[in-house]
């Protein structure tokens, strides 16, 4: 008998432990890191090819994040025929091991995932699916460009949406058409909404493809409908696209990085276009506890290095502006 009642509170005991454990997982945070441009083709893809490898630097930030997502910006396939455009890349699906091995995610909503037509955009959808590489902001139509990607991470229920503003809107899917989800702001609204209403997510994240090219400042329009998500919804918005770091935001205590710059790409050097930002968003039930900007700085070969001289920038719920990262 008293063996049977020792049992028995032991098990009392490890269920509360449980519990308890249970409770403290689900409050942890959960990091995710939010990086700009991918262009794998031209010279990186060359690099990759000869077995360079050049996310490596940046290893040691990617590799502690709980999800890691950057924008492709570039199709991955061997087929189709190059738009009539200034440039258009295309990375060899030999690309895959390594964007595997670092991110989690890719967006695909962007001005050159289209860049040699649907077919192409078609068949990377089904080298990323082999690939068992999440993507968002694409799909093979229009209900699955504009689905949220879902992570569940220490029971936390985290959305990310992709949205491109860049023309041409012929890269855009439709009810019958692969492609990229285009950024219409009364179809963002209801997306956004959605991944609450419907999806039940805790945390919603829009990556958005928008602004000026070389513009360090956001527009008004990126501004404008920023807010807008936010007040959608939106526990915070990223955005990408104008080949340089954009000014950043808060509204209604929430966090608006307009452009992380680019990451991987080659062809540029002005410290502008070779200065790139790796955002890591520290997340709860209640949405961004904190931030950092980790600052890149990219060589000649279009790999980014971690910036030795610049700590970043940080910023905490309840604070009224990033600030420089204290060491």
């Amino acid at each position: 008998m008293i063996n049977q009642l020792r049992t028995f509170f032991c098990l009392v005991l490890i269920g509360i432990a449980a519990c308890v454990g249970d409770v403290l997982a689900q409050d942890d945070d959960v990091s995710v890191v939010f990086v700009g441009d991918l262009m794998l083709a031209d010279l990186p893809g060359q690099r990759i090819k000869q077995g360079h490898n050049p996310f490596k630097p940046f290893a040691s930030v990617l590799n502690k994040s709980d999800i890691r997502i950057g924008n492709l910006e570039c199709v991955i396939s061997n087929i189709g025929t190059a738009e009539d455009k200034p440039f258009t890349f295309r990375a060899h699906p030999r690309v895959l091991k390594l964007l595997k091995k670092h991110f989690d995610a890719v967006s695909l909503a962007n001005n050159h995932t289209g860049d040699f037509g649907h077919a192409a955009f078609d068949q990377m959808l089904g080298f990323l699916t082999q690939a068992k590489m999440p993507f968002f902001g694409g799909g093979r139509d229009l209900h699955q460009a504009h689905q949220p990607l879902l992570f569940q991470r220490k029971g936390i229920t985290i959305a990310v949406l992709g949205y491109n503003e860049f023309f041409p809107r012929s890269f855009e899917a439709d009810v019958d058409r692969p492609g990229s989800a285009w950024s219409d702001d009364e179809q963002v609204v209801a997306d956004i909404k959605a991944a609450r209403e419907v999806h039940h997510a805790d945390v919603v994240i829009p990556f958005m493809h928008w602004g000026v090219e070389d513009e360090p400042l956001a527009t008004t329009r990126q501004q404008s409908l920023a807010k807008r998500m936010i007040d959608a919804g939106a526990d915070a918005v990223v955005g990408s696209h104008p080949h340089v770091t954009q000014n950043i935001e808060l509204y209604k205590g929430r966090p608006i990085v307009y452009s992380l710059g680019n990451f991987v790409f080659d062809g540029y050097s002005s410290v502008e276009n070779t200065t790139g930002w790796a955002l890591q968003l520290d997340v709860n039930r209640t949405g961004v506890r904190q931030a950092r900007i980790h600052v890149a700085r990219i060589d000649r070969y279009g790999t980014p290095h971690p910036s030795r001289k610049d700590a970043g920038q940080c910023w905490q719920h309840g604070e009224s502006s990033f600030a420089d990262c204290r060491p």
